[in-house]
């Protein structure tokens, strides 16, 4: 079994969640949202980078996955965006973890089977997929989400290189 830290960033709260999986059975083994103080950006992402190292330093994952930036309306909420994924990023990077990145219409594909499902199908897979029965956080759902796909989207390679239809 692998065990996977999925990550949803965001400058103001940044959803994380640890799973362990085969890429067929998956099982939750923690996840919440790491909701950083009010000041300069500069602090907020420090914040986010020694809160995700304690995630790793915790719960030991061996690989990460994160969601990718989507280019919003207002370009410095992406800028703003794209900083918090690197601090998380670079948090994993330091622990040795491999990085996986995936776009949000992947996301919603390999969890829910379309790739423009809403939130409230997404959390609703999530709880399904990993048997949960409390309301999560949206943050955090998209953080469990982001590791679900990639369990699955890992397996379904691997599958296929097996198979002899998929060769890097």
């Amino acid at each position: 079994m692998r065990r996977i830290l999925g990550i949803d960033p965001g400058s103001r709260v940044t959803g994380f969640g640890i799973i362990e999986s085969d890429g067929v059975n998956s099982q939750h083994i923690s996840s919440g949202c790491i909701r950083v103080a009010e000041g300069d950006l500069p602090e907020r992402l420090g914040e986010i980078y020694q809160a995700i190292s304690d995630v790793v330093e915790e719960f030991r994952p061996t690989e990460m996955a994160i969601e990718q930036v989507f280019v919003a309306k207002n370009a410095g909420s992406a800028l703003k965006l794209g900083q918090a994924r690197g601090a998380a990023i670079c948090a994993c990077v330091v622990a040795g973890l491999s990085v996986a990145e995936y776009t949000p219409r992947m996301i919603k594909q390999a969890v829910v089977g379309t790739g423009k499902a809403d939130k409230d199908q997404v959390q609703h897979m999530v709880r399904h997929i990993l048997k949960l029965e409390q309301k999560l956080a949206s943050d955090q759902a998209d953080a469990l989400a982001v590791a679900l796909s990639h369990a699955h989207s890992n397996s379904t390679l691997m599958n296929l290189a097996k198979a002899g239809g998929w060769r890097r």
